[in-house]
């Protein structure tokens, strides 16, 4: 039997992403499904360890269904980690204004996301969810901040370390 491949439909596709390492194609099939009804999951697989790379696509049956998907699903958390859920056609004409783009080092192993997005969050709307991996970076989105948040995170002791 012979199958035609057909053509994903970019405008009904979600990427979801910051994924941990045990979630699956069919654990992100369960989860998903809540949003609305799928056509397929794509967790592309690293070559040499065969572990997906944190990352994937969702395609559903409508494209309403991939916008109520980013809308819900976006920020849940999955084995304690936000996952990112966002169309994967994002509109190029809708584009977000950013104040600042920082980076935090020298961080505690105590510090969390959840500590960084409540001290960060204070001084404006955080474009993104914070991503701790030894650096964190956020966005904020308002110009006006970036002065006032390095004058005032400058030496700022998050957890006894500057």
């Amino acid at each position: 039997m012979l199958t035609i491949p057909r053509e994903q439909d970019k405008e009904a596709t979600v990427y979801i992403g910051n994924l941990d390492e045990r979630a699956s194609d069919s654990l992100v099939w369960e989860l998903m499904l809540q949003a609305g009804r799928i056509v397929n999951v794509h967790l592309p697989k690293d070559r040499v360890t065969q572990l997906h790379q944190g990352y994937g696509f969702v395609e559903f049956i409508s494209e309403e269904d991939a916008e109520y998907a980013s809308k819900i699903m976006n920020g849940i958390r999955l084995y304690g980690k936000p996952i990112r859920v966002n169309k994967a056609s994002a509109d190029k004409q809708k584009t977000v204004e950013i104040g600042a783009e920082l980076f935090v080092g020298n961080l505690d192993p105590m510090v969390t996301e959840q500590v960084l997005y409540d001290t960060f969050s204070r001084f404006g709307n955080l474009v993104n969810l914070p991503k701790v991996r030894r650096l964190f970076f956020s966005r904020q989105n308002q110009k006006k901040t970036k002065k006032n948040l390095r004058s005032t995170f400058n030496r700022y002791l998050i957890t006894d370390r500057p």
